[in-house]
């Protein structure tokens, strides 16, 4: 008997065949998109049964990203945004490449 072949003494899992979640009801509050360069992001307001939340969803060439950013943390997350825009905004403008 190979190793490979040795039942575990962990015992038997099964990945992939457990029974799939069940969906949770989503409703949207609102939906922005917007294009930057290749990119193309969603920002979709929801809420469902845990409560409210920001989904941020990038698509480049059909690769999907996203975030989901509860509402108790978008005031954080607005602070943070603000600090990055005056940083560039104060930063000198980048040297083109030769």
């Amino acid at each position: 008997m190979i190793s490979n072949e040795r039942p575990s003494p962990y015992g038997h899992r099964s990945y992939g065949t457990a029974a799939p979640k069940p969906t949770v009801v989503e409703e949207t509050l609102r939906s922005e998109k917007i294009q930057i360069e290749r990119k193309t992001f969603v920002f979709t307001l929801k809420e469902n049964p845990r409560g409210r939340f920001l989904r941020v969803t990038e698509d480049v060439n059909g690769r999907r990203d996203a975030i989901i950013i509860p509402a108790t943390g978008l005031e954080d997350f607005k602070k943070v945004i603000e600090a990055m825009l005056k940083t560039v905004a104060d930063l000198p403008a980048p040297k083109p490449e030769a």
